[in-house]
């Protein structure tokens, strides 16, 4: 059962199980998507163990939550001090004090906040002549759009240079952030406020490659292949995963199920959610569909390394077939637009 605390306090999982429990079952799920294995069991373990919470106190949580996510918004919006400004004025001083006091933490600005509203051709200039470790650093911590149309404009010769070191970064020094900020901060005459982050990545490339044209995507990736096969690879298998087929128009799906084993699917579909599978079987003659559905019935319980193979043999057919032009994958960052 979710009690107080002897000092009137909840928990900080205490209150993320009872969020969860007032949003409902739907939105909860949506929410877990985006959550860390252990993260998820201990939620699933408090919530099991809520026997019941008090109207007042699940008031009080969603109110608490309301506040944060609106601290939030206008943080991203202009900075701590914006957020204070429109904190005050919304809840009143003091509870405006007690929620940026109480989630001082949560509340940091990321590094290089002050360049996210900077037009990126603009950006471009400052940062082109730059160590590609420099540029590499400031473009993990851009929104990956954003940091698409930069890797886009860079010079061939630096951009899988760059590309690689997004890839292979890890934890970065608050020192150095520090002090490439400065730099920045002197040319753009701008505020920051710095915090310490992991940052980069395979799945910070992936993001940023995923959002590039497809030109510049392929220089990148051909020459990773020749100077890092195994992170050409990594990040390859991550460029366009099972679920993106729900991006792809039906034409295109049919034209790619033409080229896949029904065995490969049926054990593809097992793992898949319902949404990939109504896209999957809508694309199906009803003949097939329903034999696709009775393979799935048959083969009962499968190992999950068995449906990512069959899923993986999907993806590489679908790549395959943009690599000929047969379907397109929708892109950003400057593919032309076919009518």
């Amino acid at each position: 059962m979710a009690a107080k605390k002897e000092n009137g306090e909840l928990t900080g999982i205490e209150k993320a199980a009872i969020l969860l429990i007032a949003l409902g079952p739907e939105k909860s799920a949506s929410i877990f998507k985006h959550l860390k294995e252990e993260e998820i069991e201990q939620l699933t373990l408090e919530i099991a163990n809520t026997s019941s919470v008090s109207p007042s106190t699940k008031e009080d949580v969603l109110n608490e939550f309301y506040e944060v996510c609106l601290a939030q918004q206008y943080i991203a919006e202009g900075g701590i001090n914006y957020a204070k400004e429109l904190l005050e004025k919304a809840l009143g001083e003091d509870k405006a004090k007690q929620v940026i006091g109480k989630l001082t933490a949560s509340l940091q600005v990321r590094p290089f906040e002050f360049i996210r509203k900077t037009d990126p051709s603009q950006l471009l200039n400052f940062i082109q002549d730059e160590h590609p470790q420099t540029i590499a650093l400031i473009l993990a911590y851009l929104p990956p759009q954003m940091a698409s149309m930069v890797v886009s404009a860079l010079a061939p010769e630096k951009q899988a240079d760059v590309a690689k070191r997004i890839a292979q970064m890890d934890r970065t020094s608050p020192d150095v952030i520090k002090q490439v900020e400065k730099v920045l901060e002197r040319k753009l005459s701008s505020l920051v406020n710095q915090d310490y982050t992991i940052v980069g990545g395979v799945d910070a490339i992936v993001s940023i490659l995923n959002s590039v044209d497809r030109g510049t995507e392929k220089h990148i990736m051909e020459t990773l292949e020749i100077e890092d096969p195994e992170l050409a690879d990594e990040i390859r298998k991550k460029m366009f995963v099972f679920e993106d087929i729900l991006t792809l128009d039906d034409r295109a799906i049919q034209r790619v199920l033409r080229d896949v084993d029904n065995s490969d699917l049926a054990m593809a579909l097992k793992g898949s959610n319902e949404e990939v599978q109504n896209v999957i079987f809508n694309n199906l003659s009803k003949r097939l569909a329903v034999m696709i559905k009775e393979d799935m019935e048959f083969m009962g319980p499968v190992r999950m390394k068995d449906v990512e193979e069959a899923q993986q043999k999907i993806v590489n057919v679908i790549r395959k077939l943009e690599d000929s032009a047969e379907i397109v994958i929708s892109r950003g960052g400057g593919d032309e637009i076919i009518v």
